[in-house]
């Protein structure tokens, strides 16, 4: 037996060369996991004899992980692509001077693409592949401050013309214009992923991903590649979205998903993590959740100083060295970094007596080294079975010197006629002074080697990107009688419109046409909606399948995985559920796969929780249905101030392309998911549903043959029932959604008692009648053609009386229609937090109970001179001395 040296526990090399090679031979007869078994033995055996065999963090030292013997030879011409590198940057940079000099004060960033302009190159020339016979496509997501350079790329390629990128932040130019960030709403056929809202991408990232393989796991789309490059900023990763999915990715083993993070240490305000190492953090929380980490931390000028660093002197000082002090080398002559780097070592000065200070000042950072990008994402792309992060150093502003490295880098947007013209001198850029002090657009001519190279590596890597397109089939639309059971009601059954919602979510799986298509979405709350019926039928998606056995086995509604699961339970996250959304949502322009999400979830844990991810679903013209389960303040009874939602209905109005309903009955429900499913899959339009179910039972009617009422569902109100108004009696008009309909209806009936007639219109969308009234408005001051009323003034015009809007929302959701109410009109709603109790109770302390209804219709009409005094004080005499359950008149 070998012995061990016992000179500091070092272990003799033969020794070390055995475990390797059995390390080796374990590998290649049990695979990965075999490893992983052998390494957990080992480390669980030394722990039970009190050794720690791991540090407290999961870190690698502060170096390159691709070594320079690893490093695969660079296959383009590194002199070339600096060239065309160059001329976007001075072109990226120009747009944003020009928003300067013409004095709109759009406003722009320069130093952003200035640090990702290296990595975003490679990856154009070399990775980004887009969609052909055999492919299925990537998805750029970049940071969205570095939407100039991508610009700036598109307009060489020839895809964008000068006027448009002269109108960058001008969208509204005659010519045209371009977005400030990446907006699929405002540029359709260029940008794929919004990502302006900081942490967005990440999970969008992810969930696109898991998406692609859930759809070839499915059998929906063909196993024939595609990946998600992710960029974003190291100060971006803060975001609690970011590092708050990625244990999802590591477990779905999405190796097809590729999240580059930009460390340039610089957040918008300041550095990142001044007193810490921001790339040393997030590789311990990514290796941690199972991600390959690649660090691009050093260019390849150190790779000759690491070399005669024998001691260990410099790999010592860069783990000691903080980001704060980077940052400030960033900005430093070459003397300045030399004194810093060595601090009276002299194993570094040595070292660095190597270079000169000039030659030490240009060192670069790896991020801004093609080839060590380069051997970055080649192992990210051939990297099996997990996702991978690439973290990449650079510096904000790299090459701008009177920008780089500064705490006001991102703020900078101008720059004096010196510093553009020494600029464009340092990027090589041939135009006159005049051009340059102008920021004129330089592009070589067709046929230069700049253009015909950077054409000819996007014919090789499939064509231009990013770019966007829609040639989706349409779905044949199964007819309306799909939903009978629905349109015929409960009859003597009392139901809810939950129940409603799942039962029709049941039919359309169940249809030829559509059924495989129709994607399911819960947070972990299926049984709280009633979609357990689901589970054995359509399965859960599982990559792995279901290993183990269910408690619920041998139940009717037993809990199952499989690999071709139908639906996806996230769990309790809602950022991933709405992710996920969002790319069953888009999966039509995405993968050309007309996917059609329900994603069922409380409402209050919907716009309120993750309204950015919502509006995200709009600017990349998401379709699907959002349903808000267990909706309502009153409605949800028992849960209290954080679970009852008065307000998601207010928030929906906020999405132009969001169409929101509260139904009252199942057939209002019916009729409005097949109108969506229509409009979406069938004629393809670019909009999206959120429509409020709820959990309370009563009768449901069966759908009347009058098509007026289809009609009035759609466009948001009809009347429910009309009275029979004698010739003295008062007249009200009660306006009312959701579950409110049934209170109105009680209140109907004390009313009439009352000498009070009363019709009860049916409002499923404030939202649509609101909309539709302006949009009336905007058409009369233009004089353009329109109806000769709004929808609205059709249903009420003609009608006499006073009007009282009554809804389990806040009182702002129907006070927006006033203006069009032909009468005196009162708003009754749901304004404050929640409370606990039962239904009853929450909704005389709301005011929007059946005899809360009743006292405001008299009041008002009272007020108006329509009723005597003595009617109302009685009925408040008799109100305040009855339980709310036995008023009888």
């Amino acid at each position: 037996m070998i012995e061990l040296s016992k000179k500091q526990g070092i272990v003799d090399i033969e020794i070390i060369e055995d475990w390797k090679h059995s390390m080796d031979e374990i590998l290649e007869t049990y695979g990965e996991d075999g490893v992983r078994t052998i390494i957990t033995l080992l480390h669980e055996q030394a722990r039970l004899n009190g050794i720690i065999t791991l540090p407290d963090t999961l870190n690698t030292p502060y170096l390159n992980s691709i070594t320079v013997e690893e490093q695969p030879r660079y296959p383009g011409n590194l002199e070339l692509e600096k060239r065309i590198e160059n001329i976007i940057r001075w072109n990226a940079m120009a747009m944003v001077l020009r928003g300067v000099d013409n004095g709109s004060g759009v406003g722009g960033h320069i130093a952003t693409y200035a640090s990702a302009s290296t990595m975003l190159e490679v990856g154009f020339n070399h990775f980004f592949r887009g969609q052909s016979e055999d492919y299925d496509g990537d998805l750029i997501i970049p940071q969205p401050h570095a939407a100039p350079g991508i610009y700036a790329r598109a307009f060489l390629e020839g895809r964008l013309t000068q006027k448009e990128v002269r109108n960058f932040r001008r969208e509204l130019q005659p010519e045209g214009g371009l977005s400030a960030y990446p907006h699929p709403y405002s540029m359709p056929n260029f940008w794929q992923v919004p990502c302006a809202s900081m942490g967005l991408s990440t999970p969008t990232a992810i969930y696109q991903a898991r998406f692609s393989k859930y759809l070839e796991s499915r059998n929906l789309k063909k196993r024939k590649g595609g990946r998600v490059w992710c960029f974003i900023g190291d100060g971006e990763a803060d975001e609690p979205e970011v590092l708050g999915t990625i244990g999802v990715a590591s477990r779905e083993k999405l190796d097809n998903l590729v999240i580059v993070i930009n460390c340039n240490l610089q957040r918008l305000d300041g550095p990142v993590r001044g007193n810490g190492k921001i790339i040393q953090e997030l590789e311990s929380r990514f290796l941690g959740a199972g991600w390959n980490v690649i660090k691009v931390i050093w260019g390849g000028e150190w790779d000759d100083l690491l070399a005669i660093d024998d001691r260990g002197a410099l790999k010592a000082r860069m783990e000691q060295t903080l980001d704060g002090d980077y940052q400030w080398y960033s900005t430093s002559s070459g003397s300045i970094q030399r004194e810093h780097w060595i601090q009276d070592n002299p194993d570094l000065e040595r070292i660095m007596s190597s270079l000169t200070d000039e030659e030490i000042q240009k060192i670069r950072r790896g991020g801004h080294d093609p080839e060590k990008i380069y051997a970055a994402f080649k192992t990210a792309v051939q990297t099996k079975g997990r996702p991978t992060a690439i973290l990449v150093k650079t510096v904000k502003g790299e090459g701008l010197d009177q920008v780089q490295g500064l705490n006001t880098a991102h703020q900078k947007k101008n720059l004096k006629r010196e510093a553009r013209i020494h600029y464009a001198k340092e990027f090589d850029i041939p135009l006159s002074e005049k051009e340059i002090e102008r920021a004129d657009f330089y592009s070589p001519t067709p046929e230069s080697e700049e253009i015909t190279y950077l054409k000819s590596r996007r014919e090789l890597l499939g064509g231009f990107l990013p770019k966007r397109e829609n040639d989706c089939i349409s779905l044949n639309i199964p007819p309306a009688t799909i939903f009978q059971e629905l349109s015929n009601g409960s009859q003597t059954r009392q139901t809810s419109t939950t129940t409603g919602a799942v039962r029709a979510v049941n039919y359309l799986l169940k249809d030829q046409s559509v059924g495989k298509y129709i994607v399911p979405i819960v947070p972990d709350e299926a049984r709280t909606f009633g979609l357990e019926s689901l589970f054995k039928t359509a399965g859960i998606y599982s990559t792995e399948g279901q290993n183990y056995q269910s408690t619920d086995a041998n139940s009717l509604l037993t809990y199952r995985e499989a690999t071709d699961g139908q639906i996806l339970q996230e769990g309790i996250c809602e950022t991933g559920a709405i992710a996920s959304f969002l790319a069953a949502g888009t999966a039509y322009a995405v993968h050309s796969v007309p996917t059609i999400p329900f994603y069922f979830f409380y409402s209050m844990f919907g716009f309120q929780r993750v309204g950015d991810m919502i509006w995200a679903c709009g600017d990349m013209m998401c379709r699907g249905f959002l349903i808000g389960g267990t909706a309502g303040r009153t409605t949800l009874n028992g849960e209290g101030l954080q679970h009852q939602d008065g307000h998601s209905q207010v928030f929906a109005e906020t999405l132009p392309n969001l169409k929101s309903y509260d139904p009252a009955f199942n057939f209002e429900l019916a009729i409005i998911i097949h109108d969506g499913l229509k409009r979406m899959y069938q004629e393809q339009e670019n909009i999206f549903y959120y429509i409020t179910v709820y959990n309370e039972n009563y009768q449901m009617p069966a759908q009347s043959d009058d098509q007026e009422i289809a009609c009035g569902v759609l466009n948001g109100m009809y009347r429910y029932h009309k009275s029979r108004k004698t010739e003295n009696e008062a007249k009200a008009h009660l306006l009312a959604s959701g579950p409110m309909v049934l209170q109105s209806l009680e209140a109907q009936k004390i009313l009439e008692q009352l000498g009070v007639s009363v019709d009860i219109w049916s409002v499923t969308s404030f939202n649509e009648l609101y909309r539709n009234a302006l949009e009336y408005d905007r058409c009369a001051i233009k004089n353009c053609k329109t109806e000769e009323k709004s929808y609205l003034a059709k249903c009420l015009t003609e009608e006499e009386g006073i009007f009282v809007a009554v809804t389990d929302y806040q009182k702002s959701l129907a006070a927006k229609l006033a203006k069009w109410i032909p009468g005196p009109f009162t708003m009754l709603g749901t304004d404050g937090f929640g409370m606990s109790d039962s239904r009853e109770e929450l909704r005389e302390y709301f005011e929007v109970s059946p005899h809360y209804i009743t006292l405001c219709v008299l009041t008002t009409l009272n007020r108006n001179g329509q009723i005597d005094d003595e009617v109302v004080s009685s009925f408040r005499s008799v109100y305040a001395n009855l339980q709310d359950d036995n008023l009888k008149l």
